[in-house]
């Protein structure tokens, strides 16, 4: 009698290996098992054979020997081997025995209440009483089969302790007329386990702290049996540290409590997120009193990005080191070049801002600020040599120190001609000198020049004066105290008016003067002295006048000449 529900690989000893299909395994067990209808259920007899300290074995004409417990006997029994006894045969033990019982097994008379059952699919109970080829043999008050794979159970183990357990089965197949029963466990099992997922799922919310077990490990997270549905901890969720594997905090069997942040259905799927870290304490909270800005941490590199690096301080909290804070003097590009991951650096804080979670660190910052002292170390006049860096379209940058960079403008790198570009004079990584002409500590500026430095006539003539040295110059403008003085071709100093000589006093007389003449009457004069022919009265102070004056300061840094009417 074949069973269309149950397959030859589902049976422990399979008809591939013994040879023999599922039919007649089956016809096996009907010919050994059941009983005929017209032996009405009697009695066998059977030959004791042997007996052991608790057991009487009979033989009764089977392939395998029936055995009888001792305790059967009364005390004032003599059983010996030989003796014939009547018994009816109950089943099979594991060990392949028939069981015995002295007591004469009616045959079941209510078929109309197992059909009835069968009909309606409905659920009965029985007790497991042996384990036999394929299958087992269950008690239902009429001798049925239960096929290996609708049992429920897999190893050898567990099929023996099913062995006496009354279970819960339908039946599956029933033929009055054969007296052939089949039942099925494993589809009452998978029913009931379903319908308590289907009642768990329900029960559980958003929001609820539940306690699972892990059932097994992932690269990506944890499945957990949540009694009776499974919930999924992703590796993000198990704690606020960053975990590369869950096997590395998690063990199978380990039972942890977590909170569920999503019940989803996805047509036949059913899915459940969960968290172990959302329980924790976050770290965040104690953040803003805990780092200060420019406070020095310490902390490992865990993420390299493109822009900047993300440094874990303690677990949870992360800090990033944009590209710009990485150096003072060259220009980052991508934040690898300058660190790697698991490396460990110092940086110091430069925002915090828990409400976002973000924390600012700076690399260059550990270093020292190179522009704290840069009005010392570069003053105002002082001449520097470097390498250019760049160019823009308006001038060129140059490196005076790591970190420190100087600007010299188009005006101010040639006094000879006019530059329209800083690559007409210059290229990257040319080495120049410069003089210092302007120091902004606040916004980071350093203003040069290179034709300072570049020697020129004013140059030569403040080298060869000292201050009290009289000198020839025309007055070409006059204004309030003072006059604007020219020494020689592009040599112009400042004249202030002593002895009460103001310019409210003195009208400027506009003369058309031979520039030639006078030219060559300057260069004969300002290396002689004053003129011999000088008038003995005092003039008054006009433009246009050539007279003589003293010279009251020179200052080469600044190339500034001040000089006094000499009267």
């Amino acid at each position: 009698m074949a069973n269309p529900s149950t397959s030859d690989s589902d049976i422990p000893e399979t008809a591939a290996e013994s040879g023999e299909s599922f039919d007649e395994i089956f016809a096996q067990y009907e010919k050994s098992h059941s009983r005929k209808k017209e032996d009405g259920g009697k009695q066998l007899e059977g030959t004791v054979v042997s007996i052991s300290a608790d057991s009487v074995f009979v033989d009764i004409g089977f392939k395998s020997e029936g055995i009888l417990p001792l305790t059967a006997f009364t005390s004032a029994e003599a059983v010996k081997p030989g003796d014939h006894l009547r018994v009816s045969v109950k089943g099979r033990d594991i060990d392949g025995y028939y069981e015995l019982s002295r007591t004469r097994i009616e045959s079941p008379k209510d078929w109309a209440a197992l059909a009835r059952v069968f009909a309606e699919k409905g659920i009965i109970t029985g007790t497991v009483t042996g384990l036999i080829k394929g299958g087992f043999s269950v008690d239902l008050g009429v001798r049925a089969f239960m096929p290996g794979s609708r049992s429920g159970v897999r190893d050898a183990a567990e099929m023996a302790k099913l062995v006496g357990q009354e279970i819960r089965c339908r039946i599956i197949k029933l033929d009055e007329a054969d007296e052939d029963v089949v039942v099925d466990r494993r589809a009452i099992a998978e029913e009931e386990e379903q319908a308590t997922k289907d009642r768990r799922f329900l029960e559980i919310q958003e929001g609820d702290v539940v306690r699972g077990t892990v059932r097994s490990l992932t690269d990506y997270g944890a499945f957990l049996d949540l009694g009776g549905v499974d919930g999924l901890l992703h590796v993000g969720e198990i704690a606020w540290t960053r975990i590369h594997k869950p096997s590395d905090v998690l063990a199978v069997g380990q039972e942890i409590e977590v909170k569920v942040l999503k019940v989803a259905t996805e047509g036949d799927k059913r899915r459940i997120s969960v968290s172990a870290k959302q329980l924790q304490p976050h770290p965040w909270d104690a953040v803003g009193g805990k780092y200060k800005l420019g406070e020095r941490v310490r902390g490992s590199v865990t993420r390299v990005m493109e822009f900047g690096a993300f440094v874990e301080l303690e677990p949870g909290i992360e800090g990033l080191i944009h590209v710009s804070e990485m150096s003072w003097g060259k220009k980052v590009r991508i934040a690898s070049d300058v660190v790697k991951p698991g490396e460990t650096v110092e940086a110091v804080i430069l925002s915090v801002s828990p409400s976002e979670r973000r924390l600012g660190l700076g690399l260059k910052q550990t270093l020292g600020d190179p522009w704290a002292e840069v009005g010392e170390r570069f003053a105002v006049g002082s001449a520097i040599e470097g390498p250019i860096t760049s160019m823009t379209k308006f001038g060129a940058f140059v490196q005076l120190a790591e970190g420190i960079e100087g600007m010299v403008h188009l005006s101010e790198m040639s006094a000879e001609k006019r530059v329209n570009h800083p690559q007409q004079l210059l290229r990257v990584g040319q080495i120049v000198k410069a003089q210092v002409m302007a120091v902004d500590k606040e916004k980071r500026q350093l203003r040069l020049s290179m034709k300072q430095l570049v020697p020129s006539g004013l140059d030569e003539y403040i080298v060869e004066r000292k201050v009290g040295d009289v000198v020839t110059g025309r007055i070409i403008e006059v204004s309030g105290d003072g006059a604007r003085v020219e020494l020689g071709d592009g040599i112009q100093a400042a004249c202030r008016f002593t002895g009460g000589k103001s310019a409210e006093k003195i009208a400027p007389v506009e003369q058309k003067l031979d520039l030639s003449a006078l030219s060559s009457m300057l260069n004969a004069r300002w290396k002689g002295g004053p003129a011999s022919d000088a008038p003995s009265k005092p003039e008054a102070v006009q433009a246009g006048q050539v007279r003589s004056f003293r010279i009251a300061k020179l200052e080469p840094g600044s190339k500034k000449i001040e000089v006094e009417l000499e009267t």
